[in-house]
């Protein structure tokens, strides 16, 4: 098995069912073109490959710069397939980002997680990760 960024569109086909599991609202049709879209806006998907060239983990993460805590990586997609999870995928590939974003000279690495998402937390918490914030939004 490896990690590396998704970079064709074979790539993000074979990752599709791993970003799907986690936002269920997507179909192909309208990942294909989205996510695209955001890799030319410095999004990065990394993806875990398995050895028959299935993606059971995938992690979606954008580098930036802000004020409050300088250069740094936010991810904004963390997922492993349901019947792939507990086996260790899902840090696998948060190693990765984390690895390949120090490289990038990042200091920090930030994400949010829905407040149902129990399962998540207990991994960020033992990850190492803390509860800093709220997040708060709004839709308009």
């Amino acid at each position: 098995m490896k990690v590396k960024l998704a970079s064709t569109d074979d790539d993000l086909i074979r990752a599709f069912p791993a970003v799907q599991a986690l936002r269920p609202n997507l179909t192909l049709e309208t990942y294909l073109p989205m996510v695209k879209r955001m890799m030319n806006n410095g999004f990065h998907l990394a993806i875990l490959e398995l050895e028959n060239g299935s993606v059971p983990a995938i992690g979606g993460f954008r580098i930036d710069e802000m004020f409050h805590r300088g250069k740094g990586v936010y991810v904004d997609d963390l997922s492993t397939l349901e019947e792939h999870r507990s086996k260790g995928f899902g840090a696998i590939v948060l190693d990765f980002i984390i690895a390949y974003c120090k490289e990038q000279g990042c200091e920090c690495i930030h994400l949010d997680s829905g407040v149902q998402r129990f399962r998540a937390h207990r991994f960020y918490l033992k990850y190492g990760f803390d509860i800093t914030s709220h997040h708060f939004a709004m839709k308009f």
